[in-house]
């Protein structure tokens, strides 16, 4: 069981997958993907967990994609970094494409990344989830990770102790551990994972792959 103490202990976001993880092959970036799995149903994939969903774009869009990502995934920064910005303004402002993001965290300090997400404030989770990608080397690859996220934390207004609060939350840290195994349960094994109305895919997008997927359901 993932707790406080593991993630605070943390030196580095690789070095605790494994125990954060146990059972799941680790091979030092990322989940090994086993075979891929029958995709879930929609009303199966579409059941809210144990948090609220963080969603973006009209709720009666007809795409709706999933995604599954890890706070300290490479891959995940590299496709919220480049494909994302991309995907928001095409198809997400533009009402063609309803965007959730759920956590599947590799290891306890993404987990903390993402509790802190959480702990920003109305309408600063996908703000700080960006900002976390976009410095991931800063904070998720070194040996003290604590002052460069406190560092990014305060940029949405936490101050010290709200970010201490936040990081001792042991019963957000368990849902979001249930949100990670209920992805396990849907076929996810690997960071980043999306669902595209129901369609599995793994590995990163890039924008012309997502343009491929979506404009089909936009023409029909």
């Amino acid at each position: 069981m993932l707790t406080r103490r593991a993630f605070l202990q943390s030196a580095s976001a690789l070095t605790l997958a494994a125990a954060f993880m146990p059972g799941l092959p680790f091979d030092g970036f990322g989940l090994i993907p086993a075979a891929q799995a029958q995709p879930p149903a929609a009303a199966e994939l579409m059941q809210p967990g144990a948090l609220p969903e963080q969603a973006q774009g009209a709720e009666n869009a007809p795409v709706t994609i999933i995604e599954y990502a890890s706070m300290t995934c490479s891959h995940c920064a590299a496709f919220h970094n480049s494909a994302y910005p991309l995907l928001k303004s095409r198809y997400i402002d533009t009402g063609k494409v309803r965007y959730i993001l759920r956590e599947f965290p590799l290891d306890p300090l993404a987990a903390g990344g993402f509790m802190l997400a959480r702990c920003a404030g109305e309408g600063k989770y996908f703000p700080m989830v960006e900002a976390l990608f976009k410095q991931q080397t800063k904070w998720a690859f070194v040996q003290n990770p604590i002052p460069p996220l406190f560092a990014i934390a305060k940029e949405f207004g936490l101050n010290e102790q709200s970010f201490e609060k936040c990081l001792s939350d042991q019963k957000m840290l368990d849902a979001i551990e249930e949100v990670r195994q209920r992805g396990q349960k849907l076929g996810v094994n690997s960071t980043p994972t999306f669902f595209v109305n129901g369609k599995i895919f793994r590995g990163a997008l890039t924008i012309e792959e997502i343009d491929k997927q979506v404009q089909p359901f936009l023409k029909s």
